[in-house]
């Protein structure tokens, strides 16, 4: 159901207009992570400033992904994570991704998973998803 707002003065109720812009992630070095991203997507450098890095689509679009710094490290798992649909065949994007610099882990899925999780150089766990059907 769509959000709904009210334009001041008339008592209108209209739906309200919103797209998803970007995902923030904290870094301890924001461009170092933003290249490691941007290499692992196959996307491209928007913003290279020192309090921002940001990465979008090649070929545009959003959203994309800002990393901003932070001086602390990643201490417990994330609450939200990025899940990605390879075009291929799922193990050999993993492959791809471990020689990147990517490491498996375990975050409590048991048995045989249609997903592999991975965390990035700093430990933000991502999934990389197996076949898709419908």
């Amino acid at each position: 159901m769509p959000r709904t707002g009210r334009r001041p003065g008339n008592g209108e109720v209209r739906p309200m207009g919103m797209r998803w812009e970007q995902v923030v992630l904290d870094a301890r070095d924001p461009e170092r992570l933003g290249r490691w991203w941007a290499e692992a997507l196959d996307w491209e450098v928007v913003t290279a400033a020192r309090r921002e890095f940001s990465i979008r689509p090649t070929q545009g679009g959003a959203p994309g992904i800002t990393f901003v710094p932070v001086p602390e490290g990643k201490r417990t798992k994330n609450r939200m994570h990025i899940d990605l649909q390879p075009d291929g065949v799922r193990d050999s994007e993993v492959a791809r991704l471990l020689m990147l610099g990517a490491t498996r882990i375990n975050v409590g899925q048991h048995g045989d998973q249609p997903w592999t999780v991975l965390a990035d150089p700093e430990g933000n766990e991502f999934c990389v998803l197996g076949e898709y059907r419908r």
